[in-house]
């Protein structure tokens, strides 16, 4: 295996996350917001996914074992019958509202792969495999918001200060500009959220007068 990794940083940039929950999002009707945290920090980031991936992240949080493997599952222990270790899971990227992701694999060999992933997919993989989670201090600082420590850090952050966090991601209008409504196109397209991203097109074809 070759490493493919296009994201080259210091390790000392990293900063560890953990999954803190899954929030009904109050902002895009159908979505979620999944929350992560910072290890022994007070950063919390919520990432918008869609119902599938909610529901894969859920049913793991929860200890409930399906009757037949999901999609996230199937995957996991198709790595692990041929010996495929996954190292972690690095959010390298927040660009037009979308994070970007990374899976690096190690096989038997001690050979590397670098595979870029939907966050929501990156997540839910990385919960079935114990796999750590990292992203970059300059995404903390930019998409994180901050809970009190004295707030009990495993608390569940409200649905206000959610949408407060989300507010740059707030739903488009004719206002927003074609470039963000596209890349939000393309967000909702890739999370398979496709009534909003046929609100959005609508919004699309108006501006370009189709």
């Amino acid at each position: 295996m070759e490493n493919q990794s296009h994201s080259n940083f210091d390790s000392r940039d990293r900063v560890r996350l953990h999954v803190l929950g899954i929030s009904y999002s109050q902002i895009q009707s159908g979505a979620y917001a999944l929350i992560l945290a910072q290890e022994n920090g007070p950063y919390r980031i919520p990432v918008v996914v869609g119902a599938a991936e909610a529901q894969s992240i859920a049913i793991k949080m929860e200890g409930v074992v399906p009757p037949r493997p999901m999609t996230h599952d199937l995957f996991a222990s198709l790595a692990q019958a041929y010996g495929v270790v996954m190292k972690d899971v690095f959010i390298h990227k927040f660009e037009d509202g979308i994070f970007s992701s990374e899976l690096t694999f190690v096989d038997a060999e001690g050979r590397e792969v670098v595979l870029d992933a939907r966050t929501s997919d990156a997540i839910a993989i990385a919960m079935r495999t114990n796999t750590p989670i990292y992203t970059t201090r300059a995404i903390l600082a930019e998409t994180g918001f901050i809970m009190e420590m004295k707030d009990a850090s495993e608390e569940l952050p409200s649905d206000s200060d959610i949408a407060q966090a989300m507010a740059p991601a707030a739903a488009p209008s004719e206002e927003t500009s074609l470039d963000e409504l596209e890349a939000r196109l393309k967000e909702h397209i890739d999370n398979e959220e496709y009534e909003e991203a046929a609100r959005i097109q609508a919004i699309i074809n108006k501006k370009k007068g189709k």
